[in-house]
């Protein structure tokens, strides 16, 4: 009797939580599912900046060089927004954050439609929309994953990367159809209303932490209460760059990264369309080939998310690099009025590599910053989103210097070799070794 009064008054926090039964679905899937679907609601912007270069340079006559400069601030923002991101959601919860991030990113594509100057372009889709997008980054990826799991991360960070490549591949279709055949201001109003159609989902299934709904992480064998919200993001996420930059991997880590950025968002994502259409390639038949790379995305990312959990990381970082430099150096040679069987061969082989580095990545984050980690991968991201801001923008200029992107994708492919040899050298962290007992001093009387 006195045990059952005992227990029936103890505060509702300190009670054991017993797992979920073995034969249901672990709550952290349905987070992970959530998450996949907001990410790719949130990549349908990405998919359109590419099929607006050429529409807003014959409409407006703005240069190449001026429309990249506005997917440059948009990727940058990109990247530099995602640490503070992190540090948002550690103080005021992945939902709120994201909610918020999404409607940015529906208002700033809206806003499109009635520009009538570069300025506009470069304040709506560079500096709202990168915002917006910023807070949802990989960062937000990270955080679910650490949050909810302690078995399956690699596998987990796979699945939730490869969101972004089947938002691609869902949207690009559409909007380079919608683009061709009622102009690219339909386009922009569809990606505003496909952001604004997640939110709901977001704020009615979305949950911060396991202990929310009274779970544990999946693969925990004891339960994590929830963390007090961490005041000071702003600073914290900035005492933990200074705290990172002071370590060699960092700076390794996050020069792959940007050569990453360089040679995927930065450069195909947003120039291999009008580079298609500069030998006579369709605008429709160019962005389809742009989706195929993200069906295979999703298929490498996965894989290496698997590949990551059984593997060394620095090592596939390297054959990852290593054979996207390879592919790049052959493309200019495989521009054509048609898609032919060479071409569908790089698109295939591209798209397996396109973002299969994310999770070798983040594995490394974790191993050398652990808890600090998602914050760390934020940085990280960063360097990835400024080596794509570099390339949009230099991509586009060189355009408008030689008349081809010829220059730019030799200049990434040999790029990509040096993030290779860059990865190997990335060492690993020894885990430390405790005192002996000998030298453990006795706890006072």
């Amino acid at each position: 009797m006195t045990q059952t009064t005992e227990a029936a008054q103890a505060p509702e926090d300190s009670r054991p939580v017993r797992p979920a039964p073995s034969h249901r679905v672990h709550r952290a899937w349905l987070v992970a599912a959530v998450t996949f679907v907001t990410i790719i609601g949130a990549a349908a912007f990405r998919s359109l900046p590419g099929l607006l270069i050429d529409p807003l340079h014959q409409e407006f006559h703005w240069s190449r060089g001026t429309i990249g400069a506005a997917v440059s601030i948009n990727l940058a923002l990109y990247g530099l927004t995602a640490p503070f991101a992190a540090a948002l959601m550690d103080r005021f919860g992945i939902r709120r954050v994201v909610a918020v991030a999404l409607t940015v990113i529906a208002v700033g594509s809206g806003l499109t439609v009635w520009m009538t100057a570069a300025w506009q372009l470069l304040l709506c889709w560079g500096l709202l929309v990168g915002l917006g997008s910023g807070s949802m980054a990989l960062a937000f990826a990270a955080t679910v994953t650490n949050r909810w799991f302690t078995e399956r991360k690699g596998l987990v960070t796979g699945i939730l990367t490869a969101a972004s490549a089947s938002g691609q591949l869902i949207f690009l279709p559409l909007l380079s159809w919608i683009v061709t055949e009622h102009d690219w201001r339909p386009a922009a109003v569809t990606v505003s209303l496909a952001a604004l159609a997640v939110v709901p989902f977001v704020w009615l299934l979305l949950r911060d932490h396991p202990a929310d709904v009274g779970q544990m992480p999946y693969g925990a064998t004891e339960f994590v209460p929830k963390p007090e919200p961490a005041r000071g993001a702003a600073r914290r996420a900035v005492t933990v760059l200074f705290s990172a930059v002071r370590t060699g991997p960092f700076w390794l880590l996050a020069g792959t990264f940007a050569i990453c950025g360089a040679s995927t968002n930065g450069l195909v994502q947003t120039h291999f369309v009008p580079a298609a259409h500069d030998h006579g390639m369709p605008i429709t038949a160019a962005a389809s080939l742009l989706a195929v790379i993200g069906v295979f995305d999703v298929i490498g990312t996965i894989a290496s998310g698997w590949f990551t959990d059984r593997f060394e990381p620095r090592r596939l970082l390297a054959v990852y690099y290593a054979l996207r430099g390879i592919s790049l150096l052959f493309l200019p040679m495989l521009l054509a009025p048609t898609v032919h069987p060479p071409m569908i061969f790089f698109i295939v082989f591209y798209g397996l590599d396109w973002v299969a580095t994310v999770p070798p990545t983040l594995a490394l984050c974790r191993e050398q910053y652990g808890e600090d980690s998602a914050i760390v991968f934020g940085w990280v991201l960063a360097s990835h989103q400024v080596g794509a801001a570099l390339v949009a923008f230099l991509g586009g200029f060189a355009r408008d210097r030689f008349g081809s992107y010829d220059v730019v994708w030799y200049a990434s492919g040999a790029l990509c070799a040096a993030a290779a040899l860059m990865a190997l050298v990335i060492r690993r962290r020894r885990p430390a070794v405790p005192a002996p007992a000998a030298a453990v001093s006795p706890a006072p009387a």
